[in-house]
């Protein structure tokens, strides 16, 4: 057995033998000195360390501003540099408007065709160097077809159509738009068996975000466009995104997938936010103290800003996403949702409201009016002014 030192040691005897046979072989009057030199060099080395640092920050404040100040010329460089296929917007609405625009002003080759050819969202392309197609055969001899349609029955019933399937080899069809999984893939069989080749690219953002290219943009297809050497859709897609902001998600399908999960989001957080602020309003207390503790908190989401003013003055006019489509997109997340065992009781509830807002005349309106069914489920749209003028009055004390 070890013998054990159940010996304890007085505290001050508690000193190490390094401090000891230091103090003992250095004079204090250099030690002192040591000591001096020692804090004086680390006082240096962190004025240094402060410096670099600083200057770091410095360079990379000064690269953010330049990437953000060339985002433009770099996307037009891209597409001049790359020789860029010429590419034809198909579906000329909001978003189809401003993403032809920006590929124009980033130096794109493009053209346009809507089915409504005296909407002034196309008629008025010519001004911002976009050709106008008067039909889609003349639109097909584009090297990409961007598809910017409301559904997947549309874009079913425009490309796959008879006049067009014989143009389809060797053609690229980049789709744009919000569609189901199934759909995308389906399209993208079809497109291929006609010689086609479909690449999906949804997209979060509304005009604002198309006009500055700042879209942030899902792509789905056999390989990520980025890293295809010659690939046309790439240049396009970085006009439109940046590059940060580009993601491949995988195969066909899964891009879609990820979009209808943000546009469910898009639901549920203005349809939870319409219930919070109308429980607030009902009781009395002040909205703006509301905000402000719910900006504070990990609760907040930047959406709940951006529709509040619409909300308050019950304005949903003037918009980028309307509350058709949304409605649209609840049902296909809800399809979707079914199909792979999620509980979709929610989004039944979801549908309902958003369904309601729609009966009530709002179809056109931003989606912020979901509001509206939500604090005055029994308010009869003729009397939505009378609602108006005094929020905290109970709904059916506002009919005629």
């Amino acid at each position: 057995m070890k013998a054990t030192n159940n010996c304890t040691r007085h505290p001050s005897l508690q000193v190490p033998v390094r401090s000891v046979l230091r103090h003992l072989l250095v004079p204090p009057s250099i030690a002192v000195n040591a000591k001096a030199h020692v804090h004086a060099r680390s006082a240096s080395n962190l004025g240094l360390q402060r410096s670099r640092a600083s200057s770091r920050m410095r360079v990379a404040g000064a690269k953010a501003q330049a990437s953000e100040a060339t985002t433009g010329a770099t996307a037009a460089d891209s597409i001049e540099n790359k020789k860029a296929a010429s590419v034809a917007v198909i579906g000329v609405g909001l978003m189809g408007n401003k993403i032809a625009r920006r590929l124009a002003s980033q130096g794109a080759q493009v053209s346009a065709w809507n089915r409504t050819s005296t909407s002034d969202k196309l008629t008025t392309l010519p001004d911002a160097g976009v050709r106008v197609c008067h039909s889609l055969k003349e639109a097909a001899t584009a090297d990409v077809l961007l598809l910017t349609l409301s559904d997947a029955a549309t874009i079913r019933a425009t490309i796959l159509s008879d006049e067009m399937r014989p143009l389809l080899p060797g053609k690229t069809i980049l789709q744009m738009g919000t569609i189901g999984p199934a759909e995308s893939r389906g399209l993208a069989s079809d497109i291929s068996s006609a010689g086609g080749r479909y690449v999906e690219a949804p997209v979060l953002g509304s005009q604002p975000e198309a006009e500055r290219g700042a879209l942030l943009i899902m792509v789905g297809a056999e390989a990520d466009p980025r890293v295809s050497p010659g690939d046309p859709v790439w240049p396009l897609l970085l006009a439109l995104g940046r590059e940060p902001d580009i993601h491949f998600m995988g195969p066909v399908g899964a891009a879609a997938a990820v979009k209808l999960a943000l546009n469910q989001l898009i639901a549920s957080l203005t349809v939870g936010f319409s219930c919070s602020l109308g429980l607030v309003q009902r009781s009395g207390a002040p909205v703006d103290r509301f905000m402000s503790l719910l900006r504070a908190s990990a609760l907040y989401a930047p959406t709940y800003d951006k529709k509040l003013g619409k909300m308050l003055d019950r304005d949903y006019g003037a918009a980028n996403f309307p509350t058709k489509h949304l409605l649209k997109d609840v049902k296909l997340f809800e399809s979707e949702a079914a199909a792979v065992g999620l509980d979709t009781r929610l989004l039944a509830a979801l549908r309902g409201i958003v369904q309601d807002t729609v009966d009530r005349g709002l179809a056109n309106t931003d989606y912020s009016a979901v509001y509206d069914a939500v604090v005055y489920p029994d308010a009869d749209p003729a009397t939505a002014a009378a609602a108006a003028a005094d929020p905290a009055v109970e709904p059916s004390k506002q009919r005629a």
